[in-house]
């Protein structure tokens, strides 16, 4: 048996088979063929399997988001056939005695120049589409595994870690667990985890090695420890606990249909993280009383170059029409920092945590924005809906975007398209300068949602991705608690509600300190919400409450 320690950051246990995740390694090599028959076949089956991709792509789009967002991946078929751009691969393997990688590399350079050229917009836009069809064709041939998961059957899923846009891609019904070498607590593979209700495991380190592959793997997400190769009394005693674990899920079941209220009568609202519109039925399923953050960045990260205002309506619509009288907040474009894409063609930066990212980008560049927001008051008349703005440092920032929601909503107007009047419009409080300034922000909105991840970060001086600093990254540390408590203050001065989205709503032992505080939302993953049901249940805050204020703001604090 082979012991692994990490740090649990999903609780559970999960037993199968160790796989890991199959990453892109696309580095192009050049050398003459010999049989370029066999060569030119080569590409002609990475071709028609590129064709048959996009066609299963358009149909599940037309199923999710309706014709015009099929419409993307149809063009695409197109652009994979077209007899040109064939020949032109043709001549470059079978004159040139190219091999195909080369060919593909070399046409689709030639094709997305000549089309950047032309004067008509529409045709420039093709240069993006060939880009996207060619390096399909040459995942393909570089046999790159889409979802980066080729197995038959549900896996461990071990990586040094993900990113978000491979995060997006997996294939979530084949993955049991995670087990990552970094990563942190606030990592996105870890978020996922707890989204998907399964353990995971990060910061492994070098521990986790290639030949133990296939073999057969215990994790325990609540201690960190991996097994590989378990010997049977680990085996008996981990399936035992992960049979206990089951039964006190069964009996939090029970609390399905109750109230979030305290002993003595303190109600707060428990609501859920989601990435996309498929995640709701995790939030029905846990009863959570709406969506507190729905992140739709990850609409963005799903497609190969902008999403048009068509399918993100298709998307939110969705979202807001499943969740019906339930209020669902979508937070406004969130990339920058970890999160990059690539057709956003952002600068390269030293440090991106403290670039241009989130309402930055959308305020630079407000084309991406507009359509964006279009999307989502258009939906607004589908259900209960909020929307806020994340990275706000300054009045002037909420300003200009609320001064471009009322431009939008005067255009729907105009063109007859049917909106809700009194959407909420908030901010994440997520950078000490929207804190300290809660006070004036507070008279500009109609809520405010803390991101307590970003807010410990940029507090504390420490990076959220970085696992080597430990302990150093502290959410519990009382600047963040202290900051929290003067948002809460601020914002019911000024008759606005407060709410935490980030991963600490549903950190257990500080459920008290939030209510003690004036927290008056807690959004969290869809598994945690009856967990938190039952210690909100279990506490009485006129017992707690004083107490927790003097140890946050007494002289004598023990925080």
């Amino acid at each position: 048996m082979i012991s692994i320690q990490g740090k649990g950051v999903s609780n559970g246990v999960a037993s199968g088979p160790l796989y890991f995740y199959q990453r892109a390694t696309t580095t192009l090599r050049r050398y003459t063929v010999e049989d370029t028959e066999s060569e030119w076949q080569r590409f002609k089956d990475a071709q028609q399997k590129c064709i048959e991709q996009l066609g299963e792509l358009a149909e599940k789009a037309r199923k999710e988001a309706g014709d015009d967002a099929a419409m993307l991946f149809e063009t695409h078929q197109l652009m994979a056939e077209d007899l040109d751009y064939e020949d032109a691969i043709q001549a470059s393997i079978m004159e040139e005695a190219n091999n195909a990688e080369a060919a593909v590399t070399d046409t689709a350079a030639t094709f997305a120049d000549m089309f950047a050229s032309m004067d008509d917009a529409y045709m420039q836009a093709r240069a993006a589409d060939v880009k996207d069809v060619s390096s399909r064709i040459l995942n393909i041939l570089y046999g790159v595994v889409q979802g980066g998961i080729d197995s038959d059957v549900p896996v461990i899923l071990a990586a040094d870690d993900l990113a978000p846009s491979e995060t997006i891609q997996l294939d979530k019904t084949k993955i049991l667990a995670f087990v990552t070498e970094g990563g942190s607590s606030s990592s996105h593979t870890a978020i996922l985890a707890r989204t998907m209700g399964i353990p995971a495991i990060v910061g492994v380190g070098d521990q986790i090695k290639k030949e133990y592959e296939g073999r057969p793997t215990i994790v325990d997400g609540s201690t960190g420890q991996v097994y590989v190769d378990p010997d049977e009394d680990t085996t008996t005693y981990l399936m035992e606990k992960r049979r206990k674990l089951i039964e006190y899920q069964q009996m939090l079941e029970e609390l399905k249909g109750k109230e979030n209220i305290t002993l003595d009568g303190h109600e707060i609202r428990v609501y859920c993280n989601i990435g996309s519109p498929e995640d709701v039925h995790s939030v029905l399923s846990n009863d959570g009383g709406g969506v507190g953050l729905f992140r739709s960045e990850f609409l963005y990260l799903n497609c190969d170059d902008y999403p048009d205002e068509e399918y993100q309506f298709e998307a939110y619509k969705q979202a807001l029409s499943e969740m019906g009288n339930r209020e669902v907040i979508i937070r406004t474009l969130d990339i920058g920092a970890d999160k990059q894409i690539e057709y956003f063609d952002l600068p390269h930066e030293e440090n991106p945590a403290l670039g241009n990212r989130a309402l930055r980008i959308c305020l630079n560049r407000p084309e991406i924005f507009r359509t964006q927001l279009r999307a989502l008051f258009r939906a607004s008349a589908y259900g209960h809906l909020g929307i806020m703005f994340p990275m706000v440092t300054s009045v002037w920032e909420v300003r200009e975007a609320k001064k471009m929601c009322e431009q939008v909503k005067n255009e729907l107007k105009e063109e007859g398209i049917p909106y809700d009047e009194h959407v909420q419009i908030g901010i994440m409080v997520e950078t000490p300068a929207a804190a300290v300034m809660s006070d004036r922000l507070a008279k500009e909105v109609d809520f405010f949602s803390c991101g307590t991840n970003d807010l410990t970060q940029y507090t504390l001086a420490c990076d959220r991705q970085n696992n080597d600093l430990g302990r150093f990254f502290d959410p519990h540390h009382p600047a963040v608690l202290r900051l929290l408590k003067m948002v809460c203050d601020n914002a019911h001065k000024n008759g606005i509600w407060v709410g935490i989205c980030g991963e600490l709503g549903a950190d257990l032992d500080l459920t008290e300190t939030f209510l003690s505080i004036g927290i008056d939302e807690l959004s969290v993953s869809p598994r945690s919400v009856l967990p938190l049901r039952k210690k909100i249940r279990e506490t009485t805050l006129s017992e707690v409450k004083e107490a927790i204020l003097e140890d946050l703001m007494g002289e004598g604090s023990q925080f």
